[in-house]
């Protein structure tokens, strides 16, 4: 028995307590219902894995709900029936979608020279909404700047101070801006600061000069005069830059509105250096600060005029995926195979495929879709396609989906009705969103192998279903391997089918069922990823012992939370790491074997009730 190094060494007679780390390393059940949806939304990072925890966020991340969006009401009704994780995967149509731009320029050099262009960070007409607003009022006021990010509303959303342009600088406005913001980014296209914005007087000289004068100001189409310092109203005349500047944004805001507008009201006034800065109480554009006349001149009021902050424009929002989108590039990362750099996603839905006109696309897509869940033990959500509206439909749509009948996909049918919270009017809706979420909540209350179908398996929201199924109709789909979705009084809209698309009777396929394959599925990524420390261990007795131990235990913690049939453990799971599954040519090789074998619980689909009429007593 090895010693340990660090052992105490008795000194006296006595007892001595040692604390030895274990010897047993557990493995850890994985997430079961993380969901991955993948499609067209209003806005968001185009090909990059997004994971969101609510409807909220998803609004706050990709812009809500759209008519466009099969995506976003599917995030919605996964959430509303008791999804907690999705991964979320903008697609657009390649070369469709343009980002929202403003360049701003800098007049320092005494001409006007384009310096800076902000982008909105993903392409979308959501970033003609936001405005940015430069000023100057930094510890450094003739060399550094602050840049901030308004958005539609006008609320400030984002604020970069301190920035420089110049490469060497700490506070380079690039480098700064584009790994801190997550609505812009900016590249710098010319020497020297963008301009201010608003009106920007000429720098004061050390005295003041007389403010004791009538000014006319303009702002948008609404022009105000006013006395700028009236010793009898005004009290002690300022002496510094900041005083006059609290001065004249005083005597601003005290004007007349135009009504509704408070581009007077709010107007805000900064000092910094010898200068004023003067911005307008809006973000609108046109509200740009003049001042006129010849003592506005003389006060140095007209240096440079720009509108309170300067809007981005030319946004585009990207067209709707094809199936070459969908499927994306393994090697670039896009689509569908973006999801290969994501570690925990179970679910996978493509609720834009069931618009497609074409079967044989939606096909090609699902077909790729399933390739990459083989790889990833990822479980596809099928949504019949919208022609089906019909049994006699799906019956004969059914024929071309032999071409796609794998164990790593369920198929759903029919779709849903539910009112449309954009219009108010009932709309129908692919399924996979719902049905991913009642497989969520089902894993949560039951666990991964129950079947997420029954009188449990209710989904919220739903109005009613395009197509109502009647216990014939759904006998001649079931055995088909498609999973219908039902209506019963009292319980409501409901999943009734827990079966792969390979579950058809006469494809009598191990993988039948739906909580059997997702059980599988679960136990070997837990496996996979608990059996990690095994790599570079000797290969010998000792390292089979302890991957027996782990597993086993792991096993067995599924057994007695009733994930496997059997009434003892030996009928239940099995594991198996010997010299029989490991030969010494293995060893020679590096490799060895682990047998696992479990017994999964089926579900009782068919429940036969006999009943004999009889006559007499009962004796109870």
């Amino acid at each position: 028995m090895p010693t340990n190094a660090s052992a105490a060494r008795p000194t006296y007679p006595g007892v001595y307590v040692e604390e030895l780390p274990s010897s047993t390393r557990t493995i850890s059940a994985v997430t079961t219902s993380v969901t991955a949806f993948v499609g067209h939304t209003r806005r968001g990072p185009l090909n990059e894995p997004v994971r969101v925890t609510g409807f909220t966020e998803f609004e706050r991340r990709f812009g809500g709900l759209s008519s466009q969006s099969a995506v976003a009401y599917a995030v919605q009704q996964f959430f509303a029936n008791g999804g907690n994780v999705a991964v979320i995967v903008r697609v657009a149509r390649a070369g469709s979608g343009k980002a929202a731009c403003v360049v701003l320029e800098s007049t320092e050099g005494h001409s006007e020279t384009r310096v800076l262009e902000v982008h909105a960070k993903e392409p979308g007409v959501w970033g003609n909404g936001l405005r940015v607003a430069v000023d100057y009022d930094t510890p450094q006021p003739d060399e550094t700047f602050n840049l901030r990010v308004y958005d539609a509303r006008g609320e400030a959303r984002e604020s970069f101070t301190g920035l420089s342009m110049d490469t060497g600088h700490g506070r380079h406005a690039p480098t700064v801006i584009n790994a801190g913001s997550r609505l812009i980014r900016v590249e710098a296209v010319g020497e020297g600061r963008p301009d201010p914005s608003g009106t920007v007087s000429k720098p004061f000289g050390h005295e003041l000069p007389n403010l004791a004068v009538d000014l006319t100001v303009k702002i948008g189409d609404v022009e105000r005069e006013f006395t700028l310092y009236d010793p009898d109203c005004d009290g002690e005349a300022p002496c510094r830059v900041a005083e006059l500047a609290l001065l004249l944004e005083r005597k601003l805001r005290a004007l007349p509105d135009a009504p509704g507008k408070h581009a007077f009201a709010g107007a805000e006034v900064t000092a910094f250096g010898r200068r004023l800065q003067v911005v307008a109480g809006s973000t609108d554009p046109e509200d740009v600060v003049r001042f006129l006349g010849e003592c506005a001149n003389d006060l140095g009021l007209e240096a440079s005029v720009n509108p309170p902050v300067f809007p981005l424009e030319g946004g585009e929002d990207g067209e709707a995926p094809g199936p070459r989108d969908l499927i994306g590039s393994e090697s670039g990362k896009t689509g569908i195979q973006a999801l290969r750099g994501v570690a925990d996603v179970n679910l996978l839905a493509l609720p834009e495929l069931a618009a497609y006109e074409s079967t044989e696309d939606m096909l090609t897509v699902v077909s790729a879709a399933q390739r990459l869940c083989a790889e990833r033990r990822i479980f596809l959500l099928v949504d019949a396609p919208g022609t089906w509206v019909s049994v006699d439909t799906a019956r004969a749509g059914l024929a071309a989906f032999d071409a796609v009948r794998g164990n790593h996909a369920g198929l759903y049918f029919p779709h849903l009705q539910l009112t449309d919270p954009l219009t108010g009017r009932l709309r129908s809706f692919p399924p996979s969103g719902a049905v991913a979420g009642v497989i969520a909540r089902t894993d949560s209350e039951r666990g991964v192998w129950k079947a997420p179908a029954g009188t449990e398996a209710r989904l919220a929201g739903v109005h009613s279903l395009t197509v109502d199924l009647t216990d014939r109709e759904t006998g001649q789909l079931n055995p088909l391997g498609v999973n219908c979705l039902r209506t019963f009084p009292l319980t409501g809209p409901l999943v009734w089918g827990a079966r792969t698309l390979q579950g058809a009777d006469a494809l009598d396929s191990e993988w039948k069922y739906v909580p059997v394959r997702r059980l599988a599925l679960h136990v070997e990524e837990s496996l996979q990823r608990g059996l990690q420390w095994v790599v570079f261990e000797p290969n010998d007795e000792s390292l089979w012992q302890q991957i027996r131990l782990s597993a086993s235990s792991y096993l067995h913690t599924l057994f007695r939370q009733g994930a496997f049939k059997g009434s003892t453990p030996r009928e239940a799971y099995f594991v198996k790491c010997d010299h029989e599954t490991t030969t010494a040519e293995d060893v020679e090789n590096g490799v060895v074997n682990v047998l696992v074998g479990i017994a999964p619980v089926r579900p009782a689909e068919f429940v036969i009730v006999r009943i004999q009429q009889t006559s007499g007593q009962f004796a109870l």
